[in-house]
């Protein structure tokens, strides 16, 4: 239900890819992740309930696992993603 639902006091900051380190995207939406790497950055997003749905709409899914791990040198590996809708467990 919309009404019941409350706003955090403050933004969450935007993850981002400081140092050549991939950031931990558990929990953020495949847009954020996104919009986090390099454009050139090859990712492959998939759907973790095993349903095989498309990701149309990335905002409204969330990142569930990735690959490689957060804390991990990028130095243009792919990174590859699992998600499910916002109102879905992982």
């Amino acid at each position: 239900m919309k009404l019941a639902e409350t706003c955090p006091s403050k933004d969450v900051a935007a993850p981002s890819v400081a140092g050549g380190r991939i950031p931990d995207f558990t929990g953020k939406s495949v847009k954020a992740a996104r919009s986090a790497l390099d454009p050139s950055t090859s990712l492959t997003v998939k759907d973790a309930s095993g349903e095989r749905r498309w990701i149309l709409v990335e905002s409204n899914w969330k990142v569930c696992t990735q690959s490689p791990a957060s804390g991990s040198v990028l130095r243009g590996r792919p990174v590859e993603l699992t998600a499910v809708k916002f109102d879905e467990s992982c």
